[in-house]
């Protein structure tokens, strides 16, 4: 099957990347929010980083102008009904998916494709509140979209070889390496990310050295790009510790369970970059370790 026309589900941070990158690759794209103020902040996202990549010599006026005239906002989810793939990147509640699922269960013609971003839901759960489950599968993108090369395509035991053929193409046709998943929570990035994440705060709460240190191990030592506690602050603690809950409740295993310490820096708002505290405060020239008590 051929895919012409992409719905996407959300204008967050992923969603709207998500359809700056459709949309880049000449795909007609309508992007559902609930509110307009939602679609308005998604936009300026999307304008931020086009601009940001004419600046640079990366594309041309002409190309940001062809990729504006293909993207749609709208509020109205019957404005999707004809798109041949729609990509979910909405809040990770699996009660609000499933009616926006259903919904577009029954608008869609039999040959739409439903997708979601999810990382850390099961993509069956989400299948069910469907009557198309051999047409749906995971669509795993990473953040920052544009720039995140990889998408973890997510099978589950329903998702037929063609809906996986067709979803590899279009990752490929997007700029993006699509590589095959099984539907376990975490799939394969997270299933391995979020233990080492969380260890990373348990050596800390034990003291076993500061917040500069082992950001410090693993950049020089293992030549990650960022340390942990970084990375933990580029994600977000509250979309981590989310992620771990939902994770622990499905596995029931220690490594999933997130530490008392992430608990306490959420409740107390410390959420990373995109509140200003984290395990860094970035309200300076340069980020600094935040004193924990520990």
């Amino acid at each position: 099957m051929k895919i012409r026309k992409v719905g996407v589900l959300g204008c967050g941070l992923m969603g709207s990347g998500i359809t700056q990158v459709c949309a880049e690759a000449g795909y007609e794209t309508v992007v559902l929010e609930v509110e307009q103020r939602f679609l308005d902040k998604g936009f300026a996202s999307i304008e931020k980083n086009l601009s940001r990549a004419v600046e640079k010599g990366k594309i041309t006026q002409e190309a940001k102008a062809k990729t504006w005239s293909l993207i749609k906002g709208t509020l109205n989810i019957e404005d999707l009904k004809d798109c041949d793939l729609i990509i979910e990147a909405v809040v990770e509640d699996l009660k609000v998916k499933n009616e926006m699922f259903s919904k577009l269960d029954s608008l869609c013609p039999e040959h739409t494709i439903l997708a979601s971003n999810t990382s850390s839901l099961t993509i069956m759960a989400m299948a069910a509140s469907t009557k198309r489950q051999d047409r749906f599968c995971g669509l795993h993108f990473f953040n920052p979209v544009p720039v995140m090369k990889l998408v973890e395509v997510v099978r589950t035991i329903a998702t037929s070889q063609q809906t996986i053929d067709t979803c590899f193409e279009f990752c490929k046709s997007i700029g993006k390496e699509p590589i095959l998943a099984k539907d376990n929570s975490g799939f394969i990035v997270n299933l391995l990310l979020v233990p080492y994440l969380l260890d990373a705060i348990r050596a800390l709460e034990q003291g076993v050295a500061s917040i500069e240190d082992i950001d410090k191990g693993m950049v020089l030592g293992c030549n990650h790009p960022m340390g942990p506690l970084t990375l933990l602050d580029f994600v977000g603690l509250d979309t981590t510790y989310n992620i771990a809950n939902i994770m622990f409740e499905e596995y029931r295993e220690k490594r999933y369970a997130p530490p008392p310490l992430l608990k306490k820096m959420v409740l107390a708002g410390y959420y990373g970059r995109k509140s200003g505290r984290g395990f860094y405060d970035y309200s300076g020239e340069k980020p600094v370790p935040v004193d924990l008590g520990i």
